[in-house]
């Protein structure tokens, strides 16, 4: 349901597309957009809520960094304005570095970062430089407890879903006057998390967590 929920706009940009397009020359006001993106997670502990196990004081954690494909979607209003949104999947490890250095906390954490931007496109020279910002809600649809928790009887982890912000900017290079092109983009998200460990239904550690990614993508693009 929730993979259904990140993609679903997809099909409503592709079905609105054909009466509109191709009224701003050769180009029209879908543009899709194929990338190599990496997410680049903070991850760190901003407050412990609760500590039956007794944490070291010093206790940090940093989730890994993953690379993955993506795919944006992105509905011209005019030259000058859009609506972008993108489907990816990614996954993330959260692992100690202080207090209880190298321990595997969370495992293959899997998040759907259900985003959309409104974004304001200048012309520079024969590029199309652009900034945007938008809601994102980062939905996570699996997590396991870590190698480090397991001996010590962790049965569940839940990290919650949550609302926040995107900020975005990059630029569009075509290629020729058939609508195809590259792109480079940047967006740096703004959200938390909470982070729950259980032993069977004794909730034993719960912690704030600050994710705040940087989300860097470069690839082709054709508008159509």
């Amino acid at each position: 349901m929730k993979t259904l929920l990140a993609c679903s706009f997809a099909g409503l940009a592709l079905a609105a597309s054909p009466a509109l397009a191709q009224d701003e020359g050769q180009v029209g006001r879908l543009q899709i957009k194929v990338l190599g993106t990496g997410v680049l997670p903070d991850g760190k502990i901003t407050d412990v809520n609760v500590d039956i196990v007794g944490l070291p004081a010093d206790t940090q954690t940093q989730a890994n960094d993953n690379y993955v494909p993506t795919i944006a979607i992105e509905y011209f209003l005019n030259n000058n304005f859009s609506i972008e949104t993108i489907c990816c999947f990614t996954q993330h490890d959260v692992d100690a570095v202080s207090g209880l250095p190298g321990a595997e906390l969370v495992s293959n954490a899997r998040l759907i970062p259900a985003t959309f931007t409104a974004k304001l496109h200048f012309e520079l020279a024969g590029v199309k430089p652009y900034v945007g910002a938008g809601p994102t809600y980062f939905l996570w649809v699996k997590d396991k407890p870590g190698a480090a928790t397991v001996p010590l009887g962790v049965t569940d982890t839940d990290l919650s879903d949550e609302l926040g912000l995107a900020l975005q900017a990059g630029v569009d290079i075509p290629l020729g006057n058939d609508g195809f092109g590259i792109t480079f983009d940047a967006k740096r998200y703004f959200v938390d998390t909470t982070a729950r460990w259980y032993v069977d239904d004794t909730l034993v550690i719960e912690t704030e967590h600050k994710l705040d990614p940087w989300v860097l993508s470069a690839g082709v693009s054709y508008r159509f």
